[in-house]
């Protein structure tokens, strides 16, 4: 096995192949198969919904259930899980989620399916993902060290990335020719799959709990992942502005298929529904490969305000987009540009974040930056049904403006590269503050 540097070491094996450890090599495994079952909800949900309603405003209430959670059980969720065995958390959240989608291909097949079950099913796997990703924000520094955190985080992207150039095209295809509710059904398979597959994986720490200390009270471990934040510069201004971002994120997710077909003249079953997220998993997939390299030639600051003015750009220009063509270039764009923002905020975290605050630090710092998501899926949801998806896009262009301004003038570009941070927010907060 590939020795592992210290988890208090920031350079020690950044240079090694990540892949050679075998642990981290399974656990890539089976994250491979959770994404590429995640890429068929990702389509069918949404395709699910409006067809069953025939509107823009509950297609777009369905992207606010599924980020909601994470604003309301963020916080509480870091610091249990920071308590909790991880492994386990991410088996029994895999678990539940896989029997949750399964009942709405068995309710297709007894005829009773509505769109309130359909909501609370991606309610309740929208809520179970908040622990299982505060479970995996604390597994990856602690399998592969610190100083590999960044190629790991890359690699896991770059195949998510790559799985959505080609499963939202599939899932269209799939879709059209049976039903959203099959493929919702078969992503709950592969979670059954993936959590099986979890029991058996092993690494060093895996089979330690969290390292909460004796009687302390969850308020005052939530308490002190918040304090980490705000204390750290660097951390609270790349996670408090990210919620701009977040906000757009969320309107364009949420009205994605609304797009397509009141905006790109697509039909509400055309496999060109597809595309749309497999435009932006192109994006995506370019910001991943590139963000290691990227990290290393140009500070934290400069590569989130760059990102900032690229997402306001190129969300005005889809709100002036009426072919698919045009269309799918400026997603790609578009997600270029948030996957640069939202991964630069992720990989600095975890950089310089102790391993006893990893999952808390990282859900609340995500349910801050996240926190635009559902407002931004909603408002534009109902803006659509008022104004219509251009006018939607141009208002969600606002929190992005918000955002960049803001960096500007706070100094956000003068943070240094990743290489240079430290988790000690004393020696950060001297000309970065």
């Amino acid at each position: 096995m590939t020795a592992r540097a210290p988890f208090g070491s920031t350079d020690g094996h950044a240079g090694d192949r990540v892949l050679d450890d075998p642990a981290f090599r399974r656990y890539f495994v089976l994250r491979t198969l959770a994404m590429a079952g995640g890429v068929l909800s990702l389509v069918a949900f949404p395709v699910l919904v409006y067809q069953l309603t025939g509107r823009a405003s509950l297609t777009a209430l369905m992207a606010v259930a599924e980020s909601l959670p994470y604003l309301i059980v963020g916080m509480p969720a870091g610091a249990l899980v920071d308590r909790w065995h991880r492994r386990r958390v991410m088996v029994l959240t895999g678990l539940v989620s896989g029997a949750s989608m399964l009942t709405i291909p068995a309710a297709v097949l007894l005829g009773s399916l509505t769109f309130p079950h359909v909501l609370a099913v991606g309610t309740a796997v929208a809520t179970l993902w908040v622990f299982a990703d505060a479970a995996a924000f604390g597994v990856l520094p602690q399998m592969v060290g610190r100083g590999r955190v960044a190629s790991a985080t890359s690699a896991l992207v770059t195949c998510s990335t790559v799985i959505g150039l080609g499963g939202p095209v599939v899932t269209g295809v799939l879709v059209s020719a049976t039903s959203p509710a099959l493929a919702i059904g078969i992503d709950g398979l592969v979670h059954l799959a993936v959590a099986a597959g979890m029991t058996r994986l092993r690494w060093p720490g895996s089979e330690q709990s969290g390292g909460t200390t004796e009687g302390s009270r969850l308020r005052s471990e939530m308490a002190e992942g918040l304090r980490y934040i705000w204390d750290h510069p660097v951390v609270r201004w790349l996670t408090v502005l990210g919620a701009g971002a977040s906000l757009a994120g969320g309107a364009v997710t949420g009205l994605l298929v609304v797009i397509g077909v009141e905006q790109l003249g697509l039909a509400d079953d055309d496999p060109g529904l597809g595309w749309l997220y497999a435009a932006a998993a192109v994006g995506t997939l370019v910001a991943s490969v590139s963000l290691p390299r990227v990290q290393q030639r140009f500070g934290v600051g400069l590569i989130t305000t760059t990102g900032y003015a690229a997402m306001l750009v190129t969300l005005l220009l889809l709100s002036l987009t009426t072919s698919i063509g045009p269309g799918l270039v400026v997603l790609a764009v578009f997600d270029l540009a948030f996957t640069m923002v939202a991964v630069n905020g992720i990989v600095t975290r975890q950089v310089v974040t102790p391993d006893h605050l990893q999952s808390r630090v990282n859900t609340t710092a995500r349910l801050i930056a996240w926190g635009g998501n559902p407002l931004g899926a909603g408002l534009a949801g109902v803006l659509t049904d008022v104004w219509g998806t251009p006018w939607a896009l141009r208002a969600a262009a606002g929190g992005l403006l918000v955002s960049l301004g803001t960096a500007l003038l706070v100094g956000v570009p003068r943070y240094p590269r990743l290489s240079e941070l430290t988790g000690d927010p004393d020696d950060l907060g001297k000309g970065v503050g």
